[in-house]
C-alpha cells in the first residue's frame, strides 16, 4: 500500500452539509457526508435523482460552497484545487464546440492555461492516443459518434494532465453496447494513467464494474447510507458480471439503494 496515500486522502469530506435557499424553503442537498477518498481510488457515486451525487461532485470541484463542515482536495479548499488545476471535469454531455475541430476542443483549457504552441500540440497528441482517436482530431465533432464524442470530452479533462477526474454520468445517454465499451477503455485508461477518479452514475453494473470504492446514497437530505470497498480484481473483463463475485456486490448497493429509500 502507498503510505503517501494513507498520510493525506485525496479528497477528503467531513460532517459536510450544504442546504440551497429557495422561495419554497431550504432544500437539505447534503447531510453529514463523511468520506475519504485515497490516491488512486475509482470511486463511484450512485443513488436516485435528487440523492447530491452530483452536487458533491460539484462541491470537489468548487462549482457549489458546503454550508457547513470541511472539504479538502489534495490538502487544499476546493476553491486552491482549482485555481492549482488538481482536476479535470467531465459532464453528462460532451459540450464541444461545433465549430471548433476535436483537436482545437480539446486545446481550449491549454490556450486559457497559457501553453505554447508545441506544448498544446504534444499534449492533444498524447491525450488523443490515450482516448483511442488518433487520427480524429480534424474532424468536427458533428462528424463522430456520441460515444466518440464523450472520448474527446475526458481528452480534453485529461489534457492538462490533473492528478483527479470527475466524471458526471458521462455514458448515461449512450447506447448498452457503447457504454460498455466505454467502461472497458475508461478502466484501461484509468490503469495507464493510474488518476483518481470520482465518477457519477444511476447504473449498478456500471458502478460496480468500474469502482475499487461505491459510494450508495439516499435522497432528502443527501446522504452516504453505505460505502462498499470492491473485492474484485483490478483487472477486469466485461464477462466478470456473470460472476459471483460481482452479482454479490450488486446485490449490496441495490439493497442500499433500497434501503434509503425506505429510509424516507
Amino acid at each position: 500500500m502507498n503510505t503517501e496515500s494513507t498520510a493525506q486522502p485525496v479528497i477528503e469530506a467531513k460532517q459536510l452539509d450544504l442546504t440551497f435557499q429557495t422561495n419554497d424553503g431550504p432544500v437539505h442537498a447534503l447531510k453529514d457526508v463523511n468520506l475519504t477518498i485515497d490516491k488512486g481510488d475509482f470511486v463511484s457515486f450512485i443513488g436516485p435523482s435528487g440523492c447530491g451525487k452530483t452536487t458533491f461532485l460539484r462541491c470537489i470541484a468548487a462549482l457549489e460552497t458546503p454550508t457547513a463542515g470541511t472539504l479538502t482536495v489534495n490538502g487544499m479548499t476546493p476553491d486552491e484545487a482549482r485555481r492549482n488545476r488538481a482536476y479535470g471535469y467531465v459532464f453528462q454531455a460532451a459540450g464541444l464546440y461545433p465549430w471548433r475541430t476535436i483537436s482545437k476542443n480539446i486545446k481550449l483549457p491549454l490556450e486559457i492555461m497559457g501553453y505554447s504552441a508545441s506544448e498544446q500540440e504534444e499534449r492533444v497528441k498524447k491525450v488523443l492516443e490515450l482516448v483511442d482517436l488518433e487520427g480524429f482530431g480534424g474532424k468536427f465533432p458533428w462528424q463522430l459518434s456520441g460515444g466518440m464524442q464523450q472520448r474527446a470530452s475526458i481528452a480534453r479533462a485529461l489534457a492538462f494532465d490533473a492528478d483527479i477526474l470527475l466524471m458526471d454520468e458521462p455514458f448515461g445517454a449512450l447506447d448498452e453496447i457503447v457504454r460498455d465499451h466505454l467502461n472497458e477503455q475508461l478502466l484501461a485508461l484509468w490503469a495507464r494513467t493510474e488518476k483518481t477518479i470520482g465518477f457519477v452514475t444511476h447504473s449498478i453494473p456500471e458502478a460496480v464494474y468500474l469502482s475499487t470504492k461505491i459510494v450508495v446514497m439516499s435522497p432528502r437530505p443527501g446522504r452516504i447510507t453505505d460505502v462498499i470497498d470492491s473485492p474484485l480484481p483490478k483487472e477486469r473483463p466485461l464477462d466478470i458480471r456473470d460472476t459471483p463475485e460481482f452479482i454479490e456486490v450488486a446485490h449490496r448497493v441495490r439493497e442500499g439503494l433500497r434501503a434509503g429509500h425506505s429510509d424516507e
